[in-house]
């Protein structure tokens, strides 16, 4: 279900307790485009813990295929240069 800002404005927090009687997330609507997503605190959990997951999967395949890095400056220099390209 879609929100607009004002009514986040007017109503105050709420809006998202009568909103998450009928649907399992909000979006907030800002100048015609939608802008946030809110979502129950415990979803928030699940998705943290699952995005975690990912990472974690991510840092091991990294390591059994020796794609790390045990020199700091070394290490410290690739993310300054993964910044700059961003």
């Amino acid at each position: 279900m879609t929100v607009t800002a004002n009514e986040v404005k007017t109503k105050g927090v709420s809006i998202f307790d009568y909103m998450f009687e009928k649907f399992n997330e909000v979006v907030i609507n800002v100048r015609g485009q939608n802008k946030y997503c809110v979502i129950p605190f415990e979803e928030y959990e699940e998705y943290r813990a699952y995005k975690l997951d990912v990472a974690h999967k991510k840092v091991m395949q990294d390591l059994k295929d020796d794609k790390y890095n045990t020199n700091l400056a070394k290490h410290f220099d690739e993310i300054e240069q993964a910044i700059k390209n961003d």
